[in-house]
């Protein structure tokens, strides 16, 4: 349980730090869902990939 609530913080502040970067870059800032999304995939593939060998 420990495990999904650091990784839901985490996402959160990477969602942050993604739009923070895209406004002071001037480009269109991605949605939070979807970088919260795409952190959470990557994160569980990593993961998984462990486990795997």
């Amino acid at each position: 349980m420990q495990a999904l609530l650091t990784l839901l913080v985490m996402g959160l502040l990477a969602a942050f730090c993604v739009r923070w970067v895209a406004v002071r870059l001037r480009v269109n800032a991605p949605t939070r869902t979807a970088v919260i999304t795409v952190f959470v995939l990557v994160v569980l593939a990593l993961f998984g990939r462990q486990f795997g060998g």
